[in-house]
């Protein structure tokens, strides 16, 4: 009985984890992918405690929530994996990824280190990908020129992105890590990695 739940908890387009430090071109590798195969993917919202930046959208970028309501909701069981970061929480709800798979969809999810080792606790059996910067000099550079943090915000960005490279060479931790030194070649290693799943997601649209 308990194998039969662990399959049927893992049915369905296999989850994509997409992890690296802020500034490594997650989100721009993330928004062609969306937009090269539109109905394939789907994006898990995550939950925060921490103010919408401007152009930003409840719901849509994150799910903006008190701090009481998330704890509440994490200590329910309600939530794959949550962390702390520059006194904010963030987190991945079951919900979200349950409603992207519902779909047929391959459900994406965008977290940090500490997220994907409690990730890989769970029967997701997610494709682990990493997207690294080619330098902490580069990293630094795209940082600053997004003029959206303090000093104090960037360090400890530049911080967390310096453990963030180093774990990313541990083996076992990632099926792909990918370098985004160009975007179009780490574009390019990122479709291959997922176009496994891609192709069943699309063999079944066709058919059902």
């Amino acid at each position: 009985m308990r194998d039969y739940n662990k399959k049927k908890a893992m049915a369905g387009p296999r989850p994509v984890v997409l992890s690296g430090p802020s500034g490594a071109g997650k989100s721009t590798l993330l928004k062609n992918l969306l937009k090269e195969y539109e109905g394939i993917f789907g994006f898990s919202v995550s939950h925060t405690t921490r103010s919408p930046r401007p152009g930003e959208e409840n719901g849509k970028d994150y799910h903006y929530v008190t701090r009481e309501y998330m704890q509440a909701s994490i200590d329910k069981g309600e939530f794959i994996e949550s962390a702390v970061f520059s006194g904010n929480m963030y987190g991945t709800s079951k919900a979200s990824v349950q409603a992207v798979k519902d779909k047929n969809l391959i459900c994406i999810l965008d977290i940090d280190m500490q997220g994907v080792r409690a990730v890989k606790t769970t029967d997701l059996n997610p494709i682990y990908v990493s997207i690294q910067p080619p330098s902490m000099n580069i990293l630094e550079k795209r940082l600053r020129d997004r003029k959206t943090e303090s000093e104090e915000s960037l360090q400890k960005r530049l911080d967390a992105a310096q453990v963030d490279m180093e774990i990313s060479k541990e083996p076992g931790i990632f099926d792909v890590v990918i370098v985004n030194d160009n975007l179009d070649n780490a574009y390019g290693k990122l479709k291959d990695a997922l176009i496994e799943e891609i192709k069943k997601v699309q063999k079944t649209n066709l058919s059902s």
